[in-house]
């Protein structure tokens, strides 16, 4: 019998002799000096630790995993219970603690309100083990081991030996197994951890955090092993040079030893675009002293090469030889010629002037619970955002993969990065703690990774610092990356703080509702008009403005999309107010809910956009967002879910009417008018399509409800160049012929750019109404002893006479829910505005969609909601405002009933107070008595009256 020992050797040689001949033993072949990993591994969950101590890189592990993906795709991990430990705060802690969350709280029933639930969770360590034949041809060789993204730290093992461990976020893992990797057969085993040790980025991080991506763990995208020559490029960053037409190419080699090298490196660049011109090669000598050299080398891009921008996302690829006595490494570099810059408080693309229009990206993928990796994926996303008029996506604390670059590339969008970290709410940053490093490291593993892509046009550290230092270790990282790397623009971080160093502001300061205004913000605080923008709020600063996170309006959940939760990720939060809903009697209304709270979500969008859009030489925006963000409480902010699917009651032809390149803006002083006024709106007009438009004759009209033009005119034909605030004349136009309530569109257009906006036009004067119809703001004696004769009331209650548990605690305010109750910790308004039946005979006079419009901002304002419940269960009411999902309660604006023998008309409006200053509610007080005094009026309701006085 053999000894151990030379079993051991034959079984060596024959693997060798294998691998020689193309075949490997795990499954995976060899092809072009690369092994792919992907398929299935040996895997083994270590939720105690100890698979260091105990040597688990020197066993085989038990159970199997299929990768790329993660523990979550596999099904591997824990079930979810009251005490799973998440990574995220859970700001309102409600569900844990308040009888009415019990039943979701029981094991087979869990259901959390926090964020999409997945169907099984880890945090800890866990091992993965591949084995690989390595063949004879790679002896000598550099041996990478390439992972495109894990979650997150990694420590990888060879056999029994420790090669070491990485932990970007941002980058991929890339091991260096020269040594260990000999021909012959190998054991990989790498230890996944994903939980926050060395350093926090915070927890809320869209990196790491359950809110949006998961804290998955596992291995996604490209994973390989691949051998190159000894003396290989390690990396190529390539820096364009449009005012001399070239690229500077800095090109970095590594030897596997000491030795002196020669050979000559090789560049060619070339252009899927038919109509490039033809680039020649460039050679060069070079002679490496040492294990590694940087050479630096000037490409000439011809006499006329293409740009890219958005509107001519032009890409070219730079194919990079090296040849010495070990053999040729090469390496293909897309990249584009593009200059992103600042022109004082603008932006510039190539020496243009430029406007962003952007989203955000929070890690936001509800199948898998983590980022794709592939280029159609990102292409798909890009395509969508297109058609809402962006041009611009932020990834939110997080960086996304090879892939998205990629895309954007192609699709000639402008990213901005972060790198992986949102340092607040139990983490710091600048108070010398691991994270400072952490950030410098990760920031220079992106930019290593993917700082040649034209669309990776700006970086941040991360998302809203925290820590006693933050200021002055953000500028110096500013200062830092502008000294480094000028293709890109830097900032100190998304949010604040703005400092003179940084390339541009992030800030939230320019945007209509700032976090924690409520009902003093310019939507809900003052009455609504077109003309304000944020010209004195950025006069203080230097640098280009992007307004930070604006938007963050709320729709009500659309139920319907539950179904779409096919992958590792399950929207019990939606079943928690679906239930809600439908315990409260109102389950048939929530379609209805979806379409009316959207149109509102829509209309303060667009009240967000066009005064960004008007600001004379702001920088641009960052949406909070254009698609649902499912965490943070479930923050409903989108007109599309979180498949980027429209929800139906706005497409993007309809949302790039008022978010493009070109956008014609009605400054419009006033959204209400009386018909013995006349119309005077300055037009101006967003321009930044990429050229001038000349010889343009911009024309207005003014319909009524059925689409009849009423007035139309033109205005001055003009010249318009890059820009905004661009004047293009006023609108005059006497209003003394609308002799009934209307609802007008005003519309401008510019070419084939339209743009519209909603007015009301009511009379100024209003006949005198004698039907004996009580109007009164308290149900006292008198009104009882009307009631009782079989009289007719109109109760119009003054704001703030509702008791709290009637509707009184309801912050009732004109926009829709801004983020969501939970996380702003009931900030009003914590309604969605309203929901009637525009046919309603009531609202007869008082023209209205079925849906919160600019009119109803005055009712809103000084309102009262009323719980229809503690009236009488069931009660239909005229207009309904539409309650927080979560708590779902009936409420009404208006509604009638029989008390007595007479009729009443609730109003939770107060149509009396200031009524003079107030035409929407003169003609709102005048259609309800109309309606009142018609055959139209018979309540159905019987209520005891004492139910009305208690409210």
């Amino acid at each position: 019998m053999k000894s151990l020992s030379q079993n051991k050797l034959y079984l060596v040689l024959f693997s060798c002799f294998l691998a020689v001949s193309g075949f490997n033993p795990c499954g995976a072949q060899v092809k072009n000096n690369k092994i792919d990993l992907s398929g299935t591994w040996s895997f083994q969950i270590d939720s105690l630790d100890r698979g260091i101590s105990e040597k688990w890189f020197d066993k085989k592990l038990d159970d199997k995993i299929n990768l790329p993906g993660s523990m979550t795709t596999n099904g591997k991990g824990n079930d979810i219970t009251i005490n799973t430990p998440w990574t995220g705060s859970i700001v309102d802690s409600s569900w844990f603690l308040k009888p009415e969350y019990a039943k979701y709280r029981q094991p087979g029933n869990i259901k959390v309100p926090f964020w999409l639930q997945p169907v099984k969770y880890y945090k800890g360590a866990a091992w993965y083990q591949k084995t690989v034949t390595i063949p004879a041809s790679w002896k000598g060789k550099y041996i990478e081991f390439f992972i495109e993204r894990s979650h997150w730290e990694t420590i990888v093992w060879v056999d029994d030996k420790e090669i070491g461990m990485q932990n970007s976020l941002g980058s991929p893992h890339d091991f260096d197994l020269s040594k260990e990797l000999t021909p012959g057969t190998h054991t990989i085993t790498v230890r996944v951890d994903n939980r926050i040790k060395d350093f926090n980025v915070g927890q809320n991080s869209h990196s790491i955090s359950d809110h949006t991506q998961t804290n998955w763990n596992g291995m996604i995208g490209k994973i390989f092993v691949a051998a190159r020559p000894a003396v290989y490029l390690d990396d190529i960053q390539l820096y364009p040079d449009l005012r001399n037409k070239q690229v500077q190419a800095t090109i970095k080699i590594k030897s596997l030893n000491s030795n002196a090298s020669t050979g000559y490196i090789e560049l060619v660049a070339t252009s899927a675009n038919a109509h490039s011109e033809k680039l020649k090669p460039v050679k060069k000598q070079i002679k490496t002293e040492a294990d590694s050299a940087e050479i630096e080398l000037v490409y000439p891009m011809g006499n006329d090469p293409l740009l890219w921008d958005e509107f001519h996302p032009n890409l070219y690829s730079m194919k990079v030889s090296l040849n010495t006595k070990s053999g040729t490494d090469e390496k293909i570099v897309g990249f584009g010629m593009r200059e992103f810059k600042t022109q004082g408080s603008q932006f510039t693309i190539n020496g243009r002037l430029t406007f962003l229009r952007g989203t955000l990206e929070c890690a936001i993928f509800p199948k898998t619970g983590f980022p794709p990796t592939d280029v159609e994926s990102w292409m798909r996303i890009f395509k969508i955002c297109r058609s809402y008029g962006l041009n611009h996506m932020r990834f939110h604390s997080w960086t996304p993969p090879e892939a998205a670059f990629t895309a954007a590339d192609r699709s000639g969008f402008y990213l901005q990065i972060e790198n992986s970290s949102w340092a607040n709410q139990g983490a710091t940053i600048g108070d010398g703690k691991p994270l400072d490093q952490y950030i410098y490291d990760e920031s220079n593993r992106v930019v290593k990774a993917f700082g040649n892509h034209p669309s990776f046009c700006m970086m941040a550290y991360g998302n809203e610092p925290a820590g006693k230092n933050y200021k002055e270790f953000l500028t110096s990282f500013v200062n830092y990356w502008k000294k480094k790397d000028a293709r890109h623009l830097y900032t100190t971080a998304a949010g604040w703080p703005v400092v003179p160093e940084s390339n541009y502001n992030s800030t939230s300061d320019p945007r209509i509702q700032r976090w924690g205004e409520g009902l003093k913000s310019i939507i809900n605080g003052q009455p609504p008009k077109g003309n304000y923008n944020w010209s004195e709020i950025i006069s203080k600063w230097e640098h280009p403005t992007v307004s930070h996170e604006i938007g963050q309006w709320c729709v009500y959940p659309d139920f319907k999309e539950m179904k779409e939760y096919t992958g590792i990720l399950k929207p019990e939060n939606f079943q928690i107010f679906k239930d809600q809903l439908t315990e409260n009697g109102m389950g048939r209304l929530a379609d209805s809910f979806l379409l009316a709270s959207g149109k509102l979500q829509a209309l303060c969008y667009k009240a967000d956009i066009e005064a960004a859009l008007r600001t004379p030489g702001f920088g641009g925006f960052q949406l909070l967002d254009l698609h649902d963000f499912p965490g943070q409480g479930t923050a409903l902010v989108g007109v599309l879910n979180p498949f980027w699917e429209d929800k139906g009651y706005i497409t993007g032809k309809e949302y790039s009417k008022f978010c493009n390149s070109v956008v014609p803006l009605a400054l419009l002083p006033k959204m209400i008018y009386l018909n013995n006024e006349k119309l005077s709106v300055p037009v101006e007009v967003a321009q930044f399509s990429g050229v001038p438009l000349n010889n343009v004759i911009p024309v207005w009209k003014i319909k009524n409800a059925s689409g009849k033009i009423l007035f139309q005119g033109q205005l001055p034909k003009t010249n318009i160049p890059l820009g905004n605030a661009i004047s293009l004349g006023e609108i005059k136009q006497s209003l003394s012929t609308v002799t009934k309530a209307s609802r007008l569109v005003l519309s401008v257009s510019i070419g084939s750019y339209e743009n519209s906006w909603e007015i009301f036009v009511y009379p100024a004067s209003l006949p005198e109404i004698d039907n004996g119809i009580l109007v009164t703001q308290q149900l006292d004696e008198n009104a009882i002893r009307v009631l009782n004769k079989g009289g007719k009331v109109l109760l119009t209650l003054e704001k703030g006479s509702v008791k709290a548990e009637n509707g009184g605690d309801v912050k009732i305010g004109f926009s829709s829910i801004f983020w969501n109750t939970a996380w702003t910790h009931g900030q009003p308004p914590t309604t969605l505005g309203i929901l009637c039946n525009p046919a309603h005979p009531a609202l007869k006079d008082f023209p209205t969609q079925y849906y919160s419009n600019w009119q109803w901002w005055d009712a809103m304002t000084h309102s009262n909601a009323i719980n229809l419940d503690s009236v009488a269960k069931g009660l239909q009411p005229i207009v309904r405002v539409i309650d927080d999902w979560v708590t779902a309660k009936p409420l009404g604006l208006l509604f009638e009933c029989k008390v007595g023998k007479g009729k009443l008309l609730v109003s939770g409006i107060d149509l009396l107070t200031d009524n003079d200053k107030r035409p929407e509610a003169r003609q709102l007080l005048f259609s309800l008595e109309e309606y009142m005094g018609s055959n139209s009026f018979k309540p159905q309701t019987s209520v005891p009256v004492k139910n009305i006085t208690d409210l």
